[in-house]
């Protein structure tokens, strides 16, 4: 028995579902029953601790940007928890009860220890189970880079929360991992005369701010932050992607990589990124967003056409005696 309820799938899942398909969520890039198993893996190994430090530092960047907001929020979720990193890093004098989902029960039962009184449901983050309106705050971290319909998840996350209600969240971005995807098709074109995909694809950042209007949300923030971890050699970088959960899942994914091919990659990988002290980098490029579902009591932006002071002015109030030092 769980010692948290599963996410059912009553009325509001299914239309949820139903929304998803016909607004344009038809895409099917990931396998999420996979990516449970990933999770559910990596979570149950007696160590995983150790592969916890990019979800650690990407969950206390978010943290810190809900301390920047300044409010107290009664009620929040976060959408696909993992562990738990985000909370780990709040107060309960700033968020005063948490809702943790995630598809991964084992992640769930191996959550952070917090303040915060909480409660775990156990649900898929592509179909949200909760009524509109609920809740004051939503977090996500290092979560929705795998999900297939992207947008439709937005737009859920959207409608569970309350007018003038915050989203904060992180994701991987497109640039992420590019020194390992760029070895392994180099080898792949040298030792098997072409290549299949390997590093799962990623949200540019450019398409994230207009993902985020789409949905609804206004007085938008997108910010991007690079972590670069070392690593002896490529196959290392491998072994903690697998034991952070975050192989690929992609259904076009290459079941199976030739030996020849990975000594290749790995070579190829020192040859080409390699620091001096013969460690070779990874690069994680984080992706950190922050929208507003709309009420009357924020600011408006001013009407069009209602500026006192045109740009062709602007050099002259700049040269003003009282500017110039």
């Amino acid at each position: 028995m769980l010692p948290f309820p599963r996410a059912r799938s009553g009325p509001l899942l299914r239309s949820l579902r139903c929304l998803s398909s016909r607004q344009g969520g038809a895409m099917n890039v990931f396998d999420r029953s996979m990516k449970r198993k990933q999770k559910q893996w990596a979570s149950s190994l007696l160590d995983s601790d150790k592969y916890d430090y990019l979800r650690d530092e990407a969950g206390s960047r978010v943290a810190d940007r809900v301390y920047d907001v300044s409010r107290t929020f009664p009620l929040a979720l976060d959408v696909g928890c993992g562990k738990s990193h985000i909370a780990e890093h709040l107060s309960k004098d700033i968020v005063e009860r948490l809702l943790l989902t995630d598809i991964s029960d084992s992640s769930l039962r191996n959550r952070r220890k917090c303040e915060i009184p909480s409660h775990c449901v156990l649900a898929d983050e592509e179909f949200l189970p909760f009524k509109e309106n609920t809740f004051d705050l939503v977090l996500s971290s290092m979560s929705l880079h795998w999900i297939n319909d992207l947008p439709g998840a937005l737009r859920q996350i959207y409608q569970v929360l309350k007018p003038d209600g915050v989203f904060i969240g992180a994701m991987v971005g497109g640039e992420t991992l590019y020194e390992l995807r760029c070895s392994l098709q180099l080898a792949e074109l040298e030792r098997e005369g072409g290549f299949a995909p390997h590093i799962s694809p990623y949200t540019a950042v450019t398409d994230l701010g207009n993902l985020l209007g789409q949905a609804g949300f206004n007085m938008l923030t997108v910010d991007i932050d690079e972590v670069q971890v070392n690593y002896p050699g490529m196959l290392e970088v491998m072994s903690d992607l697998q034991g952070m959960g975050e192989s690929n899942c992609a259904w076009n994914r290459k079941s199976l990589l030739h030996r020849d091919t990975i000594l290749a990659a790995a070579a190829i990988y020192k040859e080409m990124y390699g620091n001096e002290d013969s460690s070779v980098p990874a690069t994680f490029q984080i992706l950190y967003m922050i929208g507003w579902k709309p009420h009357e009591s924020q600011a408006k932006p001013a009407k069009r056409g209602s500026a006192n002071v045109s740009f062709a002015d602007l050099s002259k109030i700049m040269s003003h005696p009282a500017l110039c030092p």
